[in-house]
């Protein structure tokens, strides 16, 4: 944990230099001031995804079973893109992504992991859902289906990794 932690403490420091460095160099910032509904629902999504993408990670350290972890970070791996594609998304829209993460659930045993990998993913498959209905740009509409429905499969992962871990207990 605290190897993770240094780590993500390096990786403030190294994008911190990038952005130094890219403003001595002249390089132009494309984010804008705009807050609407439109950014609170795009950095909702990008806190949820940087929450999951260190969830998984620290789960897939935690846990013994090879199957589980081989899962976790391929669906760690698949979280970074929403986070990036969401990112793209709201400077597109003149927005700023607040890279920020909401509490990280630090269970030990695999089955409690995957209960709350599974309800996380349920639940925010819904959120992405009810923002679908409620926006009306399409582009938007577009990317948080291809999010709701990846959410859907990775529930769908974790509920055959439960079914698999419990059978084994």
């Amino acid at each position: 944990m605290k190897r993770i932690l240094s780590d993500e403490e390096s990786h403030h420091g190294d994008f911190v230099h990038f952005v130094e460095k890219a403003q001595r160099e002249g390089a132009k910032d494309l984010r804008g001031s705009r807050q609407d509904e439109i950014t609170q629902v795009l950095n909702w999504g990008v806190e949820h995804e940087y929450t999951v993408i260190l969830q998984y990670l620290l789960h897939s350290y935690m846990t013994s079973n090879k199957d589980v972890k081989r899962e976790m970070e391929d669906q760690a791996i698949n979280e970074m893109q929403h986070l990036g594609w969401l990112s793209e998304k709201l400077v597109d829209k003149k927005g700023t992504p607040r890279i920020e993460h909401t509490e990280v659930d630090q269970s030990t045993k695999t089955a409690d992991m995957l209960r709350v990998d599974i309800n996380i993913e349920r639940k925010v498959a819904t959120e992405y859902d009810r923002a679908v209905k409620e926006i009306e740009e399409s582009d938007l509409k577009e990317l948080l289906t291809r999010i709701r429905d990846q959410e859907v499969y990775h529930a769908g992962v974790f509920s055959d990794l439960l079914k698999e871990e419990e059978g084994q207990a």
